[in-house]
């Protein structure tokens, strides 16, 4: 079977998996970090879509919307410029997260986040007082530098802080503070539109300083995790540590397990090259396809640009951002369905049902879109039908809240065995930020030229990676984290690759 589930070894080994407090509140903290990523998404699409914020910095695209007759509604936002202010974040962030991979592993997880947030901090103070669009740009690079070390140490400080049977769970945490950033970016977007003299633009980008100050504050608290402290020779912290977070004494079987990953992460001084190992070639290929696949989905282009998007549709500026708001609110209670069921109903089965029903929408939104505007963009939208439009797009955006948003994040960051795991996460990261810019750019252009085509193009990709996930990746659920080579070496492709009979057979030492 392509996927089938493996036993989970913790369980007969008895790692502690009971929820505690101390668990529970560091992770919550940490995962504030997801909190800038969907904040900025969110602000970004809703101020490229007021008029007041055109007209200061983009003034031939506003005039290109106010002014040009028969407009070709595909083609109103195309500007590269405009593309460059919203994409830059991504590059500056793929650059930043191979820095963080050095960061995270020399001084720990919670030396990245604080980092990423004191960066993501100035950029917001720039930004809220940006004069040109220089100073736009410039803003959003140390936004990105913030971001790429946020989303490089977060995931890993979760999957490492949590027990092996709530993993999926705490690590969801990330991903739902990004969509709650979103959605309060969405909120703050439709208020602001409303703010008499202009500035409300200015409001929004300079709010961001808020969740920024949120997870700068909440990382000066944090412990830094068991798995990290061993790695850089804190064993007895380390150990205290575990006792902590697992409320118990009982915790040798993990730690024992703990400090032979470190041992063997010691051996390994050229992790990036390591990586490059054939016996690390699962986890090589995931850490480059499911983040581009992510990214292939389409959902930036619909949670980034929803203001924009809707406005092209027809939708008048309040109508857009009221529907912006309307996803972002669904993209949030759609993430807790994953929550709820990630570590009962397993990864495999979110990612299939989520990406089925990601194709049948995109396949609705565009015939819906093309059968109103056509091939040459010219067309008016009714009231039904705009409804029509939206809730299409949200059916889209739970199957993706549930599925491929927060699985996203955390399968790469529970597969990685422990000598290679900043390496791996940042390559995790920057190929999600790569492909997130990839898309920023070439999003409007594509728009333009392929129309409601364009729902099509992303559809055939959701067919895909589908059948991508169905053959080639196995259930991770419950499997501890430093025991997660046995999914590798159990499966039917990927086995021809790990087929190292020393290394298996202490591993299933390990499970009696």
């Amino acid at each position: 079977m392509a996927g089938g589930a493996v036993m989970a070894p913790g369980a007969s080994k008895g790692y502690p998996g009971k929820m505690t407090l101390y668990v529970f509140v560091t992770c919550l903290v940490a995962s504030s970090g997801g909190l800038i990523f969907g904040y900025d998404i969110g602000i970004s699409g809703g101020i490229t879509s007021m008029d007041t914020f055109l007209q200061k910095f983009f003034p031939k695209v506003y005039y290109k919307e106010k002014h040009t007759l028969s407009r070709n509604q595909y083609c109103e936002f195309d500007s590269q410029l405009l593309t460059t202010f919203t994409s830059s974040l991504y590059l500056a962030a793929l650059v930043a997260s191979f820095f963080a991979s050095a960061v995270t592993r020399a001084f720990g997880r919670r030396i990245s986040m604080l980092g990423g947030g004191i960066i993501f901090l100035g950029g917001a103070a720039i930004n809220g007082g940006a004069k040109d669009v220089a100073m736009l740009i410039i803003g959003r690079i140390l936004l990105g530098i913030g971001v790429g070390f946020a989303s490089q140490s977060v995931p890993l400080y979760l999957s490492e802080m949590a027990p092996a049977k709530l993993r999926g769970m705490l690590n969801i945490a990330f991903q739902l503070m990004i969509t709650i950033g979103i959605f309060i970016a969405n909120v703050v977007n439709y208020a602001t539109n409303k703010i008499e003299g202009g500035w409300g633009w200015r409001l929004g980008l300079g709010l961001a300083a808020v969740p920024a100050i949120i997870i700068t504050v909440g990382s000066l608290f944090l412990p830094d995790t068991p798995n990290s402290l061993i790695e850089r020779g804190h064993n007895e912290q380390a150990m205290s540590m575990l006792r902590k977070i697992r409320g118990t004494d009982d915790i040798k079987a993990e730690y024992d397990d703990l400090v032979v990953a470190s041992e063997d992460s010691q051996l390994v001084k050229h992790p990036w090259s390591t990586l490059l190992q054939r016996k690390y070639r699962p986890q090589l290929c995931m850490s480059l396809l499911i983040p581009t696949f992510q990214q292939l989905t389409g959902i930036n282009v619909v949670m980034f640009y929803a203001p924009v998007l809707f406005k092209t549709l027809g939708f008048g500026d309040d109508a857009s951002l009221m529907s912006a708001v309307i996803t972002g609110l669904v993209n949030v209670v759609a993430t807790f369905v994953s929550i709820i069921t990630v570590d009962k109903v397993g990864r495999r089965a979110l990612f299939l049902q989520g990406g089925v029903q990601m194709v049948i929408s995109q396949i609705l939104v565009g015939t819906l879109i093309g059968i109103k505007f056509g091939a040459n963009g010219q067309g008016e939208i009714t009231k039904t039908y705009a409804v029509l439009v939206v809730v299409c797009i949200c059916v889209f955006v739970t199957a993706f809240a549930w599925s491929w948003g927060p699985l996203g994040w955390l399968v790469p960051s529970e597969i990685f065995p422990l000598e290679i795991r900043s390496a791996a996460q940042s390559i995790n990261v920057s190929v999600n930020m790569l492909f997130t810019f990839v898309v920023a750019q070439i999003f409007l252009p594509l728009l333009c030229h392929l129309r409601f085509g364009l729902f099509y193009f992303f559809a055939a990709w959701e067919v895909a990676m589908t059948i991508f996930i169905a053959l080639f990746l196995p259930e991770t659920k419950n499997m501890p984290i430093e025991e997660m080579a046995l999914v590798w070496k159990e499966h039917w492709f990927w086995s021809r690759f790990v087929n190292d009979d020393t290394d298996m057979e202490a591993a299933r030492r390990n499970r009696g």
